[in-house]
């Protein structure tokens, strides 16, 4: 059973940066999807950014490509979501998720209905 633990959310200054950290567990293969998505409440679950782990290649949403940096450590089992110039639009729960995959080669689905595991969410709120 695949186990995802998300940390780095807090409260924090606009204009400033956080790095949110999604461990993994439970999974053994490279071949999995993972991603970062945010919710707010009441709302619908939005893509942020996506890695196929067996390349590395990542998918962003258009509009997470100027502030929100992906990447992974294989060696920690982490994902990490580098968040710049925070703005209070920025405020929410935000999601790790995973999948497997059977196609090593594939650029990584940003629906959220693509992944069937979920971490708890890490809440970040933006004051100005």
């Amino acid at each position: 059973q695949v186990q995802l633990v998300e940390s780095g959310g807090g409260s924090v200054q606009a204009g400033g940066s956080l790095r949110l950290s999604c461990t993994a567990s439970g999974y053994t293969s490279s071949q999995y999807y993972m991603g970062w998505f945010r919710q707010g409440s009441g709302s619908m679950r939005l893509s942020i950014a996506t890695i196929n782990l067996s390349n590395n290649r990542t998918h962003y949403a258009e509009s997470a490509k100027d502030r929100f940096t992906l990447s992974h450590d294989n060696a920690k089992n982490t994902l990490y979501l580098q968040i710049n110039s925070l703005g209070s639009e920025d405020s929410d729960m935000y999601y790790c998720a995973a999948s497997k995959t059977a196609n090593p080669y594939a650029l990584p689905p940003l629906s959220p209905f693509g992944y069937e595991y979920w971490g708890q969410g890490t809440q970040v709120t933006v004051s100005s």
